[in-house]
């Protein structure tokens, strides 16, 4: 099978087109026919800095397509059957093998690159704002990097909760956008500081909820957004700085940081669970996946290159 591989960690430019085995079925696994692949900001994390579980390595967290193999105890899945899937690495190819309980069924007639998009994104938002945010209506949240896959699905979690919504983009024209998914107030982080706009738009109460998948120094910023008993979900570090914080400020006003990894409890019934009602929800048009571009898989370097630029409103897909 063709994948999109790399020798190395580092830039775009590592990741190559080649020629790789094709996977072998796990007992308690599948193997699809990719279709789709969403590029999470895990994958760029991990192609920069990550371990290279094989050599070349192929890099991917999420992908979906159509089951053409069943690991023999597998009873709940089909051959033929359309899947989103997550699993450590892999999605990069144009097949892949992952364990039976990392699969969804995606519903009939609905588009595939848009499953492909759903597990890690929004159930990422979903966990952010709910199991560990502890959001309710009525309150507010901020969502940093609100342009990017997590943030949009964490913007319309929000909103459709019953909360006030900000959201921060590097540009005014990417806030503008993501107004029509229920942002009430964009803040661009190149034009102003963002606690200080987060202080002024909510009378210096500061926000109940902020959801971070920046850190570094963006993680500073989101503690001082917090309000009274204000709580913040950090979940990642796409900014790709050290996470050098002074957390003293949470004593004074009663408020709490938690970290949070989907990874950790993906094969749990909660959140396998949560996954499959986000993507009948997605189906059914009351959520929206927002694809900002499609590459092909042979184009990989190119689809984290641009996805790097920080341009991007919403997942960058490839095809294989």
């Amino acid at each position: 099978m063709k994948a999109a591989v790399y020798y190395e960690n580092g830039p775009p430019a590592v990741l190559k087109y080649e020629d790789v085995p094709d996977p072998v079925c796990h007992p308690k696994g599948v193997i699809i026919r990719v279709e789709a692949i969403s590029i999470e900001g895990g994958d760029t994390l991990n192609r920069f800095g990550g371990a290279l579980v094989n050599h070349p390595h192929v890099v991917g967290y999420q992908a979906a397509g159509e089951i053409i193999e069943i690991g023999s105890e597998v009873d709940h899945l089909k051959i033929g059957q359309k899947v989103a899937t997550v699993d450590g690495f892999g999605s990069h190819a144009e097949l892949r093998a992952v364990p039976a309980r990392n699969c969804w069924p995606v519903p009939d007639g609905f588009d595939i690159r848009k499953a492909a998009v759903i597990p890690v994104t929004f159930g990422t938002a979903h966990d952010c704002l709910f199991e560990f945010g502890r959001l309710k209506a009525g309150e507010t949240v901020l969502v940093q990097a609100g342009a990017s896959g997590v943030g949009i699905a964490a913007i319309q979690l929000a909103k459709r909760a019953g909360a006030k919504v900000l959201a921060t983009a590097s540009s005014d024209a990417r806030l503008e956008k993501l107004k029509a998914y229920g942002l009430d107030h964009g803040i661009n982080y190149r034009a102003e500081t963002v606690n200080e706009a987060v202080m002024r738009l909510t009378n210096n109460k500061g926000v109940n909820l902020v959801v971070d998948s920046v850190g570094g120094a963006t993680l500073k910023g989101s503690l001082a957004s917090l309000g009274y008993r204000g709580r913040l979900s950090m979940v990642g570090n796409a900014g790709r700085e050290p996470m050098v914080v002074d957390v003293s400020s949470l004593m004074g006003g009663n408020r709490s940081l938690s970290g949070v990894f989907l990874g950790a409890e993906i094969m749990t019934d909660r959140a396998h669970d949560m996954i499959q009602t986000l993507i009948g929800d997605c189906a059914k048009g009351e959520l929206q996946v927002v694809i900002d571009r499609e590459f092909p898989l042979s184009d990989a370097a190119g689809a984290h290159a641009w996805i790097e630029s920080r341009q991007a409103v919403g997942r960058v897909v490839m095809v294989p």
